[in-house]
């Protein structure tokens, strides 16, 4: 018999949230949000997914999202459990993820009499948040269309920001009370408009005129219709379009490798290179060598083509063009001209040359983080989806060619701290394998991120353990200061293999090159566990070898 809970706020929430198709609610335990818990566990439509930790929980709802191409739901208890949403709903929203965030509540009159569990909650994630919503509870005049009405706006408003939205659900005792059957309520028609994009004739007649025109492709799920929309422009040498690891694109003629290419850049060469047109399409680039030549290079045009940002990052946009980028390219390829470029070919011979130095600088690099990331680059199998952690990892893998995989990295914020959890949500989501790339420090601080029941065996990680946060002794400056070992870099002596096998995974350890070799075939054979590779580096002086690699690139 089914049990749901008779309180008329969280019926008709679990209501409005069926009628849109939202489906996957992942679940925190606690005593304030068990009605939304109980009630939404017996809706056949519904699937739900417990998640201890409240921060990781937001995270797997947000990976969750990613591969569904569509809201996910979190929920939890009131007080704190609330407040560690926040780091996933801040990255959700520069990511454009849509998360609906429902937090339970005490009533409004406890909140700052120092009741358990009560804080400020309404309006909790408002500077990064599509909109704050509270319900009314049933005992209030006109709380059954007002709940109606605001469930509903939320719901659509997450929808269409494709970005987080949070309601508050203030939920007097008793919380348990339940009945057998629910009560018709009335199917809801959307009100989502669409977005229509006008094409302006201006636009045509700035490209047309334009003699060196840059596309530059930050951070965007796979669009094959934009892959097809770029390459086109390419065919003809018409534009250079420099991509990252997240675009998610793969042509020939795209510059895939930006920092291999302008890393040595003068004040000469941002003359030299300088575009008439600059084009930014997607959300946040990782190259901070590319935002440092464009902001020097000071383009005379700059475009941003995206639906929700319109960052003047490079200092110089004068067009904020709030559409998809597939929909704007297709306008532009019927109306533009498609001629050979000079700028074009410099670029390419640009390429040409520190393709080879780059070709020859590999050999000269033995065993070490970046050696692992060639290996990788070259043995990963085609079908998986990779989430590449933030700092070193996502740096590395820029100078090799994952290009060519479906790539995803937490660039919202750029922060470590759901790195794990984010890669797990995806892949309890998707029938196709999952792998994480992960540094030491990433992979420690987000733990919780593999205590959850749903991860499919076929999941795996690599995960690069240099015994610190490397990345410290990269970027210039923390190395030159007496705290770098212990508050900066954080060296430790840790590494993961009693974690895995705590969380159920096969573990796997690679301590040089010949077992990293050996090991990396059985590593992605399918098995009845999830695995972890563990490729210990600690003692290989990371930082100069890639130091090291960049030297050779001048030679």
């Amino acid at each position: 018999m089914k049990q749901y809970s008779s309180i008329r706020s969280v019926q008709i929430l679990a209501h409005v949230l069926q009628q849109y198709g939202i489906d996957k609610v992942v679940v925190s335990p606690g005593s304030r949000n068990a009605p939304l818990a109980i009630h939404f566990s017996e809706m056949d439509a519904m699937q739900c997914y417990s998640i201890v930790d409240e921060r990781s929980a937001a995270f797997v709802g947000m990976g969750m999202a990613k591969a569904l191409k569509k809201p996910v739901a979190i929920t939890c208890t009131s007080g704190s459990a609330a407040t560690n949403y926040y780091p996933a709903i801040v990255e959700a929203f520069y990511q454009n993820v849509p998360l609906l965030v429902l937090t339970a509540d005490r009533p409004g009159d406890y909140v700052d009499i120092f009741d358990g569990q009560t804080i400020r909650q309404n309006n909790l994630y408002q500077q990064h948040s599509y909109g704050d919503f509270q319900l009314m509870e049933d005992t209030e005049e006109n709380s059954y269309d007002y709940n109606l009405d605001t469930v509903k706006k939320a719901v659509e408003l997450c929808i269409e920001k494709s970005g987080p939205v949070h309601i508050n659900i203030p939920l007097s005792e008793p919380l348990y009370n339940l009945v057998n059957e629910l009560p018709v309520l009335p199917s809801i028609e959307s009100s989502i408009q669409l977005k229509n994009f006008d094409f302006s004739s201006n636009l045509a007649a700035e490209w047309n005129t334009s003699k060196r025109i840059l596309i530059l492709v930050g951070m965007q799920d796979p669009n094959p219709e934009l892959q097809m929309q770029l390459s086109q422009l390419v065919k003809n040498h018409s534009a250079v379009i420099l991509t990252e690891v997240t675009s998610n694109l793969d042509n020939e003629k795209f510059f895939s490798h930006i920092d291999r290419y302008i890393f040595n850049f003068k004040e000469e060469d941002f003359k030299t290179y300088t575009p008439d047109l600059l084009i930014t399409v997607g959300q946040n680039v990782v190259s901070k060598k590319v935002k440092k030549f464009l902001r020097e290079a000071k383009p005379k045009h700059h475009w941003h083509i995206d639906e929700y940002w319109q960052p003047d990052t490079y200092f110089a946009l004068d067009r904020k063009i709030e559409t998809k980028p597939e929909v704007f390219f297709g306008k532009l390829l019927n109306n533009i001209s498609l001629e050979p470029s000079s700028y074009f070919n410099l670029w390419d011979v640009l390429r040409d040359k520190m393709d080879v130095r780059h070709q020859e600088s590999l050999p000269k690099i033995g065993y070490s983080d970046f050696y692992l990331f060639n290996i990788l680059s070259q043995t990963i199998p085609a079908e998986y989806n990779i989430h590449i952690s933030n700092s070193s990892a996502i740096r590395y893998a820029q100078l090799f060619d994952f290009n060519k995989y479906k790539t995803y990295c937490n660039r919202g914020t750029s922060g470590i701290d759901g790195c794990t959890s984010t890669a797990m949500g995806f892949a309890m989501m998707t029938d196709e394998p999952t792998l994480l790339i992960t540094g030491d420090i990433s992979f420690f601080y987000d733990i919780n991120g593999l205590w959850n029941p749903y991860i499919p065996p076929y999941t795996r990680i690599v995960i690069f353990n240099n015994g610190e946060g490397n990345i410290f002794r990269i970027i210039p400056g923390p190395s030159d200061t007496n705290a770098v070992d212990e508050l900066i870099a954080t060296q430790h002596h840790r590494t993961a293999e009693l974690l895995a096998k705590n969380f159920g995974f096969d573990y796997i350890k690679a301590e040089d090159e010949m077992s990293l070799d050996r090991v990396m075939e059985a590593f992605f054979k399918s098995g009845p566990k999830p695995k972890i590779l563990e490729v210990m580096t600690k003692d290989e002086h990371n930082e100069d070898k890639l130091k090291a690699y960049f030297e050779n690139l001048k030679s």
